[in-house]
């Protein structure tokens, strides 16, 4: 763990240490659940700690420079450049909680993000370079 002074969010702090930890050669992560210390970790808990993880190790692997980690990041701001929500969505690491993200904050412009709405840096960009 990078830190010790974050109960509640130590599967963050696991996280981020499991990157460091991967960059430097680790080829295994032990996950670590938000309740770690603090009580008995319920399924959804377990699956925060282990999503986290996975996290992690893909972050760890772009830093090593795995080609196919590198590649489905390439995908990902593809996607995301085109307003690809099914396709952002299929290439996630937790696709049933960005998909219930998505559809619980959907503006009705499919053209946009809700973060950021009509001052979307990636919408801006291209009526730009469409419209000049």
């Amino acid at each position: 763990m990078a830190t010790d002074v974050s109960p509640g969010y130590d599967h963050i702090t696991c996280a981020i240490g499991g990157a460091i930890a991967g960059k430097a050669g680790a080829d295994f992560l032990c996950y670590v659940t938000p309740s770690e210390h603090l009580k008995l970790p319920s399924v959804e808990d377990v699956r925060e700690g282990a999503i986290a993880t996975r996290i992690a190790g893909h972050a760890a692997d772009i830093a090593r420079g795995n080609k196919k980690a590198l590649q489905k990041d390439l995908e990902m701001s593809r996607a995301r450049m085109a307003f690809d929500w099914e396709k952002q969505i299929k290439l996630s690491i937790d696709p049933k909680k960005a998909r219930r993200y998505h559809e619980e904050g959907k503006s009705g412009e499919e053209d946009v993000c809700t973060m950021c709405g009509e001052f979307c840096a990636i919408k801006r960009v291209k009526d730009f370079f469409q419209n000049g």
